[in-house]
């Protein structure tokens, strides 16, 4: 059975900080503590990113904030940005809320019990026989993962609408008391933001048709520390080691190549791989281990620039980028996360001529 892409939509936060205005803060909060701040501070530079988008404002960053504060922040950014990703979404699929039977719920930045649909259950709309499907802790590969779940139970269950939505709130976790150099890399390259889609077996008329195939994982054993949170009184502290570029053009052609297999594809049909950019150097990196001309993911470098690194909605922003500049052919989708995983989902878009 088929699945078909059906709506899509982006949205981000309201406070917009500039990479510059970002740069002088963290000086600000983390110079006259962190000896090394000055060197590492060249990092704001060379992120390709211009300005990220925050649930909190600037000055936030400048008080002292525990597990409460940054849960509150949480939860109130969280669940605007759901309402506006997934009302766009439906909006764009043209379905009513009461019409969802399934809604898959991603994010790794916040707790919430009951979980961010729940949460949002009577704002949305959504029946009350709605299956619910929150998945946490996949970090950067969770829109990847969040849409081959989706996939997977809509091709389950003939005519189901699925509705995805994917939130990160990774500015929460900024923490100036705990002097690491991998803070002041998370403080230059995370922002805040949400994707939604909606997906069916149905066929979708009067569009492009965004047709998935079947997802794919790959995690490589005794890699924990590669990426992830550390859990304190405090919050989370982020783990985010130097070595992912060097991982990434070690390891990312042969789990390519893994999911090129079970997709029985090859290297040469794909017309664009869609991937989350991490970081300027982890695009770079991609672009070096699959062989793709420099510069070629230019929808990644867009969004991160305009955006930075969301975390798991970053990759649906590029997929966003790709088929709104009409692009079509066989694609296949890619990010990398905690695990550390590696995490594909093909799709082909094709336009009916007129």
């Amino acid at each position: 059975m088929s699945v078909f892409l059906h709506g899509l939509a982006t949205a981000l936060p309201p406070h917009c900080l500039t990479q510059s205005e970002v740069r002088e803060r963290a000086g600000i909060i983390f110079g006259g503590k962190y000896p090394q701040f000055d060197r590492l501070s060249k990092s704001f530079a060379t992120a390709g990113i211009d300005r990220r988008y925050s649930v909190v404002p600037i000055d936030w960053f400048s008080q002292d904030h525990g597990w409460v504060d940054r849960n509150v922040a949480f939860m109130a950014g969280a669940k605007a940005m759901f309402l506006d990703a997934a009302n766009a979404a439906l909006l764009d699929a043209g379905w009513r809320s009461d019409e969802v039977d399934v809604v898959v719920t991603v994010s790794s930045t916040g707790i919430a019990t009951p979980t961010l649909e729940a949460q949002v259950f009577g704002e949305m709309g959504f029946r009350d026989d709605i299956m619910r499907v929150p998945l946490f802790g996949l970090g950067c590969a969770g829109g990847v993962t969040g849409l081959s779940v989706a996939q997977t139970l809509a091709r389950g269950q003939a005519g189901a609408k699925v509705l995805l939505v994917v939130i990160e709130t990774c500015s929460l976790s900024f923490r100036a008391d705990r002097l690491q150099k991998a803070d002041i890399i998370a403080t230059a390259l995370f922002g805040d933001g949400s994707a939604a889609a909606c997906l069916s077996s149905e066929r979708p008329s009067g569009r492009a048709t965004v047709e998935f195939g079947q997802g794919y994982q790959k995690i490589w054993p005794d890699t924990l520390a590669i990426m992830g949170w550390d859990v304190d009184e405090a919050g989370f502290g982020v783990v985010f080691d130097r070595s992912i570029p060097a991982f990434v053009t070690a390891e990312f052609a042969g789990a390519t190549q893994g999911a090129l297999d079970s997709a029985k594809l090859s290297h040469e049909q794909i017309d664009r791989y869609v991937c989350h950019p991490g970081g300027a150097k982890v695009v770079e990196a991609i672009e070096g281990a699959l062989h793709l001309p420099q510069g070629s993911l230019d929808a990644e470098r867009d969004t991160l620039r305009a955006a930075g690194n969301m975390s798991a909605p970053t990759v649906m922003f590029v997929m966003k980028a790709v088929l709104d500049a009409g692009q079509t052919g066989q694609m296949m989708s890619c990010a990398l996360g905690p695990g550390f995983t590696a995490s594909y989902l093909p799709f082909h878009v094709t336009v009916e001529a007129a």
